[in-house]
């Protein structure tokens, strides 16, 4: 009897000791909800002796006399209660503030401890402190929730996909420019927002340590595929993101290149137009000298020259080396005469006609009709009677340019398309005028607009015609470029502001 006693105590010495050594305050509560025993830390915890706890009750203890309904002991949900009634380990948290107004997080871990019928005979209540992993939890909420605000607001698609190619994250920006939702990229495999193998290169970049660091792609310029089939220009970088070591997913962030590409080649050929204009200018201020000081000699040999002419006799053997002399002094005086006029100095002198009008006037105002015998006018234009604001005479000069290099682009068989139309939104009109010639060298392109470049024999052009008209287009805030140029032929497109109708405007009829 004495052995078994001494076995009993060593047995309860060894309990209280576990239960003492418990690192979380703890007290062993009756089904009454009395209390009966306490830990070593719930006693450094509270600072209460022995006698004010055991026999006191959980409630009393937690809340004294305070009787209020909304005391989780008065609930329906007193986690204490459910645990004795459904026999198993039950927790609640409850929060309260500090001595310093500080909110604290506290959670209590009931479980049940059953007697050999299987009831419940007590019930430990743990008291763990969370305040911290609270505290912590919420900075992580509060970083997740900035990190998902700056997703969300950036100018720059976002996207993730996981080592499957699905797609699990997209911001509003990379919908935008996919054309996918969230939820409808769901069916959809990475691969296909990029052209065939595009996706496979990125990877096999990503993973290659010689492309810089490896899991990282640089700035990269590919092409990405959306919803409706487009395919985009785009900048892009994109990251392997690693768990443990190994690929978990990618991401990657998508810059739209088609508003700077455009921005760029407007940018492009802005300075294109500059040089062109520079060159113009400093090339008119030589030519307008150059004209004025041969002009006047030349004067003097045209002048002299008819009185030589009309002093010989007919049969003199020197009056056929003077007519030689007066047709070459009378080319140069061309010459003279269209240096001058690429060097005006003037102003336009604007007036407001339709766009229509000026085709008729400049075919009736070719002189040499000739030109004409061989050669198919097509006249398409537009029904609506686009209105311009330009000088009248300037462009017929042009349009007549343009429509005598076009019948020596045909060789004087052809075909000759003159089409006006316009652009209600961007407010231009435009005139084109199309023949069926071999066409502009590719190498020749970039220069027919250029002073005194000209593909024909010499004595035959003086390579002023395209730069006037570039001149003149640009005096009328108007361009002309090249529309195509090909063995079917070429295309030169005149562009205009288009006018609009107001009982203001005074019409000069030229046609």
């Amino acid at each position: 009897m004495t052995d078994t006693l001494k076995k009993e105590d060593a047995t309860d010495d060894w309990k209280t000791h576990v239960f003492d050594s418990l690192s979380f305050p703890t007290l062993i509560l009756r089904p009454d909800r009395t209390i009966v025993a306490a830990n070593r830390k719930f006693f450094q915890k509270t600072g209460l002796t022995e006698n004010q706890l055991i026999g006191d009750t959980c409630k009393h203890l937690f809340f004294g006399d305070s009787d209020h309904d909304n005391l989780p002991c008065n609930s329906s949900q007193c986690t204490l209660a459910k645990c004795i009634s459904e026999k198993r380990a039950l927790s609640i948290v409850l929060n309260d503030r500090d001595e310093n107004g500080d909110k604290t997080w506290e959670e209590r871990v009931f479980s049940p401890i059953l007697d050999s019928r299987g009831e419940v005979s007590y019930v430990i209540e743990s008291l763990r402190d969370i305040t911290k992993v609270k505290k912590l939890e919420k900075k992580y909420i509060d970083v997740r929730e900035l990190i998902d605000k700056v997703v969300q607001s950036s100018a720059s698609a976002i996207m993730a996909a996981n080592r499957k190619g699905d797609i699990i994250l997209m911001n509003k920006a990379a919908e935008d420019l996919f054309g996918y939702t969230v939820e409808g990229a769901n069916h959809v495999n990475i691969e296909d927002f990029y052209p065939p193998g595009v996706a496979r290169q990125i990877m096999r970049k990503l993973r290659d340590e010689k492309n810089g660091e490896k899991g990282k792609l640089p700035i990269t310029k590919v092409n990405i595929i959306t919803r409706d089939g487009e395919e985009i220009p785009v900048e892009m970088t994109a990251a392997i993101i690693y768990e443990e070591g190994r690929e978990a997913a990618t991401a990657a962030i998508f810059n739209d290149l088609r508003e700077k590409q455009a921005v760029q080649k407007k940018l492009e050929e802005a300075e294109i137009q500059l040089v062109q204009s520079e060159k113009l200018a400093s090339l008119g201020r030589l030519a307008a000298g150059v004209a004025h000081e041969i002009n006047n000699p030349l004067t003097s040999i045209l002048l002299y020259g008819n009185l030589m002419q009309e002093k010989l006799d007919e049969d003199n053997p020197l009056g056929e080396n003077l007519r030689y002399v007066l047709e070459d002094a009378e080319r140069c005086r061309e010459i003279v005469k269209n240096l001058l006029a690429y060097s005006r100095q003037t102003s336009p002198s604007k007036d407001i006609f339709y766009l229509n009008n000026l085709v008729g006037e400049s075919l009736r105002l070719i002189r040499d009709q000739k030109l004409f015998m061989n050669v198919k006018i097509v006249k398409d234009l537009d029904d609506y009677q686009i209105l311009i604001n330009a000088d009248k005479n300037q462009l017929c000069q042009v349009l007549i340019n343009l429509i005598i290099n076009a019948f020596d682009a045909m060789e004087g068989h052809g075909t000759l398309t003159l089409k006006t139309y316009r652009d209600k939104k961007k407010k231009k009109a435009y005139l084109e005028v199309s023949d069926t010639g071999s066409g502009i060298p590719e190498e020749n392109i970039s220069k027919v607009f250029d002073p005194f470049f000209t593909t024909k024999e010499v004595g035959k052009g003086t390579g002023l015609g395209l730069s006037m008209a570039y001149g003149i287009m640009e005096e009328n805030q108007g361009k002309i470029s090249i529309k195509k140029t090909g063995p079917e032929g070429t295309t030169i497109l005149l562009e205009f502001p288009e006018e609009e109708i107001s009982s203001e405007f005074h019409f000069v009829s030229i046609g």
